[in-house]
């Protein structure tokens, strides 16, 4: 097995051993300003606790980070809320497709957990507590743009505007959440945060390097600032494992072993604990919405690193 001192070697035998499957799965054509993202595009990167990096194929490209930006937010939430949150949003799997509006209503509108459409917009309001709705998005990006070091981090304001004129799923779900007093801002407000954070505009890179807090019990390893605790790091990597690949979660687990939450952008933060953050990047999805190269190039990783918690 590679040792860690490979790791350009690795990273570049898996960009190598991805290349015939290039091109493979469905880009998310319902987001009208991701339907024109090429499938064949690919990126990998890795950053590590003791602060090296390697990256292939496209790493320097900026997309749009979706449902990735759900991990963030949660940390946010926890950091502002703690354990309080978890009366509004549970932890538990859903089995569901991540936009099911019949689990909701069932539930009575407490969500299965905070990486699905419906807990994901109970978090955003979390987040907004009433306030201000560009205060609250700026503070989102500011994070971010923190954690990875990097001020040049924005929003496409396309993909925003794309995601507000065809989420009317959201929409459902938010008014449900408010239908069960689980909202406590305007639904408007609400989906306008939300939308914002999801076209924020990253590349594997700086995915990479945000989410190395999570490999390292809380503590930005590089930067030594404590991004969140010990005790909540767990929460969120244990349920990005569980919940972070929708009802293929599962999948996801035995395959690759990590922790990880997918976008419908195509990309995939996976934390290798005590080990490294890495990203992967590529558009088409598979029939559960979650990257279909980049959870193969994950699983060859894991396979060559050994990086699996199991």
């Amino acid at each position: 097995m590679s040792q860690p001192e490979d790791l350009p070697a690795i990273v570049a035998q898996v960009h190598h051993d991805m290349q015939r499957h290039l091109g493979r799965g469905k880009v998310a054509d319902y987001i009208p300003a991701l339907a024109r993202i090429d499938p064949r595009n690919f990126a990998i990167s890795i950053v590590t606790c003791d602060g090296r990096t390697a990256s292939a194929g496209l790493a320097h490209v900026p997309f749009s980070i979706q449902s990735i930006s759900k991990v963030f937010t949660l940390t946010m939430a926890l950091n502002r809320l703690g354990g309080a949150l978890w009366s509004r949003v549970w932890r538990e799997p859903s089995g569901s497709r991540f936009n099911s509006i019949v689990q909701l209503e069932q539930e009575k509108g407490i969500p299965r957990n905070p990486l699905i459409n419906a807990g994901a917009l109970a978090v955003t309001d979390a987040l907004l507590a009433a306030g201000d709705v560009d205060k609250t998005i700026d503070s989102i990006r500011a994070f971010l743009r923190r954690l990875a070091g990097d001020p040049s981090i924005v929003i496409d304001e396309e993909v925003a505007e794309s995601e507000a004129d065809t989420g009317f799923r959201n929409a459902s779900l938010a008014n449900f959440l408010r239908a069960f007093d689980n909202l406590q801002s305007p639904v408007e407000d609400v989906l306008r945060v939300y939308f914002h954070q999801c076209a924020i505009r990253m590349n594997t890179r700086q995915l990479a390097r945000a989410g190395l807090y999570l490999a390292n019990r809380g503590v930005d390893p590089i930067s030594l600032g404590r991004v969140t605790t010990p005790f909540k790091s767990r929460r969120i990597n244990a349920v990005m494992m569980t919940c972070g690949h929708y009802d293929a979660s599962g999948d996801f687990a035995c395959r690759v072993g990590l922790p990880g939450k997918s976008g419908v952008g195509g990309g995939i933060l996976a934390i290798a604990p005590r080990k490294a953050s890495i990203c992967v990047w590529s558009p088409g999805l598979n029939a559960w919405g979650n990257s279909l190269v980049g959870s193969m190039a994950l699983q060859r990783l894991t396979a060559l690193t050994g990086w699996s918690v199991f």
